[in-house]
């Protein structure tokens, strides 16, 4: 990791230092080009467009993208839930997605709530992403049929469990989507991984969806924020929404400014280093013979808990065993993350899977990926209490 991308403020370590964290990549900590960055910021208000350094975070991800315009948003649920309200007009109606999908599975019901739309969760057939086919077989058409909620749009998302969705397959919804008059929209909390690790242009993936929301924070290492993305009227309708939720800031110009060191700078080599980690380790679990849940494409290696019979609670305790962060069975990657957590987490992973072998565990519902209810955490991020009496 080269010094200027860890921050080097006058606080502890624990602070500061995400190498070690592989929970999320959320768990960035903001470098000391993006904190000098944030001191010589524009502080204009941003609710009636007159923050500079908003307004040029705005253009420069919409121009990446081939889009017209961009609103800045304070995360990626609500550009989400602000996009999808957007191209939603008369209910009812529904949204079809990915049954793993962020905006079904991890946004508070705001679907419901919001939008009082219907949504279908679909389970794809390949076992990794949506076809053509599988949307097909879902899809309400607004026939005149009073008795269905027909379909007005199509969330997809890219990348999904760190899978890439195949370029053409992508091709082939959005001309179906064009012909049957259904909105495209793209959860893009991790689209710059999937443009880094195809080669294909930010440009490419906005001429296919009709709105983007592109995460800032997540694998691109701002502290704060999400670009919605497409056409002017879309985004002036848009940002009529984000004000009704709270979204409308005033001096957004601090983290902006903080967000275009990284939106301007080298984030591929950033990104393909944390594919590169993610890769290494899927290499060693299928030589070692742990079960993956998904292809490990980008910075996230999916361990199948329940094929290892592998108790969440006891891998996370690993984890604190030699010093890296876990949350259940999604291992997180970043470009903060350093090589000797790494090489920690495989031994973590190892013991866990030996430890299953004695002790099979059978999960029950769902898996918890973003709690671990056996451990107390302090401020420094150390194991405080054993509630389950497991010691490892």
């Amino acid at each position: 990791m080269t010094a200027e991308k860890t921050a080097t403020m006058d606080l502890p370590p624990e602070y500061i230092s995400a190498a070690n964290d592989l929970r999320s990549d959320t768990f960035t900590t903001p470098t000391e080009a993006m904190i000098k960055a944030a001191l010589n910021a524009s502080v204009g208000d941003a609710v009636y467009g007159e923050d500079v350094d908003t307004a040029r975070l705005e253009q420069t991800v919409a121009r990446l993208a081939g889009k017209e315009a961009g609103l800045f948003c304070v995360s990626g649920t609500m550009s989400n839930q602000i996009a999808l309200r957007t191209h939603l007009y008369q209910p009812p109606y529904s949204i079809l997605c990915d049954y793993r999908a962020h905006v079904y599975t991890h946004e508070a019901a705001g679907l419901a709530i919001l939008s009082q739309a219907m949504v279908v969760p679909v389970i794809p057939s390949n076992g990794n992403y949506l076809t053509l086919e599988d949307i097909k077989s879902h899809y309400v058409p607004d026939d005149g049929d009073i008795h269905g909620a027909p379909t007005k749009v199509l969330s997809l998302e890219n990348t999904l469990h760190g899978i890439v969705y195949p370029l053409e397959e992508l091709v082939r919804i959005k001309a179906w989507c064009m012909e049957n008059g259904m909105k495209l929209h793209c959860d893009g909390a991790r689209i710059w991984n999937a443009v880094a690790e195809t080669k294909v242009p930010l440009k490419q993936f906005g001429e296919l969806f009709d709105s983007i929301s592109i995460c800032l924070s997540k694998s691109m290492g701002a502290p704060i924020g999400s670009i919605l993305v497409g056409n002017a009227k879309f985004i002036r309708k848009a940002n009529h929404f984000r004000k009704q939720q709270g979204g409308g800031i005033r001096q957004s110009g601090m983290i902006s400014r903080m967000a275009l060191v990284n939106v301007d700078g080298d984030w591929k080599t950033d990104l393909l280093r944390s594919h590169a980690l993610a890769h290494d380790l899927a290499a060693f679990c299928k030589v070692k013979g742990i079960p993956l849940e998904s292809p490990a494409d980008t910075n996230f290696v999916f361990i199948d808990l329940r094929a290892a019979k592998m108790n969440p609670d006891v891998l996370v305790k690993k984890g604190l065993k030699y010093n890296v962060k876990l949350m259940g069975g999604r291992i997180s990657f970043h470009y903060q993350v350093s090589d000797e957590s790494l090489a920690n987490v495989k031994q973590a992973l190892l013991e866990a899977f030996e430890y299953a072998k004695e002790h099979p565990f059978d999960q029950n519902g769902p898996t918890q990926i973003y709690r671990s209810e056996s451990t107390e955490i302090d401020v420094h991020g150390n194991a405080i209490q054993d509630i389950k009496g497991y010691k490892y």
